[in-house]
């Protein structure tokens, strides 16, 4: 590994299923990304990749692989040279990545996935829990499993791009009851995404979301969260949990956003605006 840009990160579908044991279910934030990539390489669609967050990688492969570069539309060079995904790699020859355009993330696969040790079934990198391979630094080399299938080519890749503005569903509850007016707050409140949003959660400012009277000032025992959940601190601010997210906590859950609706969530720049469309 030559560069790394701001932060690349092993990931691949996650380890869900372990909350009990305080464990987040981590993973790609784009998920979708990460599977198309791992097909067009051959891979099955849950091998390890990795996670490049506003470009910046650039790494040389030891031997020939054939590697594909999916989500927001990125710049991609082969010793200099501008190439199209997927592509192909002699040993020696030199990827590099450029800034993605219309999102934050882009997945890159390398076929026979990436071999790094796995915890708890899953080779991805939690930056909460801190399970998983520790963030990917120059110098690294990374082992490659064996191919097991066959690449698949494509005549057009289409990238991910994030919209202005992002019109979130969102399932209210199990704790809408301490807001007044959820429905009708959420669906007039806006929102931007903050720069402070990461793989925990995507923290949104603008409208605060006021609490019933008989709520204000009361707090609530930690319970289960899951991905998904728009918590609402005592500022009123939403926060959007994303994969890594903690198993528990205090501050009311006012909805869940369906995982259908993440993938863009996790791809959003900061000033993004966000519109909820809440749901019964």
């Amino acid at each position: 590994m030559l560069g790394t840009g701001p932060q690349t990160l092993v990931q691949d579908l996650g380890r869900p299923g372990h909350a009990h044991l305080g464990v987040p279910p981590s993973g790609a934030l784009d998920p979708r990304s990460l599977a198309l990539a791992n097909r067009l390489v051959g891979n099955p669609g849950d091998a390890a990749g990795l996670e490049v967050l506003l470009g910046g990688l650039s790494l040389r492969a030891n031997a020939s692989c054939t590697v594909a570069v999916t989500g927001p539309a990125t710049p991609v060079l082969v010793d200099g040279a501008p190439r199209d995904s997927p592509l192909h790699l002699a040993a020696g020859e030199t990827l590099a990545l450029g800034a993605p355009e219309g999102g934050l993330r882009c997945y890159v696969a390398v076929s026979g996935g990436l071999a790094v040790p796995a915890e708890l079934g899953s080779r991805s990198t939690d930056v909460l829990s801190g399970l998983g391979p520790r963030p990917v630094r120059p110098g690294d080399e990374l082992p490659l499993g064996d191919p097991t299938g066959v690449p698949v080519g494509v005549d057009v890749l289409v990238p991910v791009r994030v919209p202005g503005e992002l019109v979130v569903p969102v399932r209210l509850g199990p704790r809408d009851d301490w807001f007044d007016d959820p429905a009708g707050r959420l669906r007039a409140g806006r929102w931007t995404v903050s720069e402070r949003s990461n793989r925990v959660g995507l923290r949104l400012t603008g409208t605060a979301l006021e609490r019933t009277a008989a709520r204000v000032g009361q707090e609530l025992p930690s319970e289960g969260l899951v991905t998904g959940a728009v918590q609402v601190p005592a500022d009123g601010l939403p926060v959007v949990f994303l994969a890594d997210h903690p198993t528990t906590g205090g501050y009311p859950v006012v909805g869940v956003v369906p995982a259908h609706a993440l993938p863009l969530l996790g791809q959003a720049p900061p000033g993004t605006r966000v519109r909820f469309g809440p749901q019964g």
